[in-house]
């Protein structure tokens, strides 16, 4: 009866451990779709978030499954200092470019070629976070990059951008003409004024003398 008891309480207490105590996975980002010219060199971007703290048991595996088909290929380990391939299609092609402080996990390709096509994989282990969806990475090596919907939308800012400029430019300008020709009219109706007046001053002074002979 006791040994009932005893098993039942650490049945309940396993429960509530397990409702308090999260679930250990870690949580890894990527941007899905890379594209890159041939002969250039690309970031291949994997963050990741995990319950626990990053430490020395962290550890970070790249690798790359081609386009065309074939197994699965080493690209990169990490776990305290970075591991490059000693052989195959990446080596002294590959570098670290992380920082799991900030729960980087990324990477840098150098010289890419067009078999560098395929889908890169990203797998981040932080114990007790040890499980979690594998970020993925679909590289695409082309001869010129596409125009994307970015590409356009920074195309249309910076030309609205330098349209408002333009206008401002002209309203300014146009200000400016407008005030000087103002200036330059109130100038000539004191010009005229002034020769007006001194003109009819002249004028008295003649009569004035013509009264005074007579």
């Amino acid at each position: 009866m006791y040994g009932k008891s005893s098993t039942r309480a650490v049945l309940l207490l396993g429960i509530q451990l397990t409702a308090i105590w999260p679930i250990a996975a870690v949580e890894i980002y990527t941007s899905r779709v890379l594209e890159a010219v041939n002969g250039t060199d690309a970031r291949l971007k994997c963050t990741f978030s995990s319950f626990a703290p990053v430490g020395d048991a962290l550890t970070v595996t790249w690798n790359f499954r081609p386009l065309d088909g074939g197994p699965e290929q080493f690209v990169f380990y990490y776990h305290i200092d970075p591991f490059q391939p000693m052989s195959g299609r990446f080596k002294d092609r590959v570098s670290w470019d992380g920082n799991p402080e900030r729960y980087d996990a990324s990477i840098f390709l150098w010289k890419l070629q067009f078999d560098d096509n395929g889908t890169y994989t990203c797998q981040v282990k932080n114990p007790p976070d040890v499980d979690g969806v594998i970020g993925e990475i679909r590289l695409s090596v082309v001869h010129t990059v596409r125009f994307s919907e970015i590409h356009f939308l920074a195309l249309a800012i910076g030309s609205a951008c330098a349209l408002m400029i333009i206008i401002v430019i002209v309203v300014v300008l146009f200000q400016h003409y407008r005030k000087k020709r103002w200036a330059e009219r109130a100038h000539k109706v004191v010009e005229i004024k002034s020769k007006e007046e001194e003109r009819l001053n002249q004028e008295k002074k003649v009569s004035v003398y013509l009264e005074d002979t007579d």
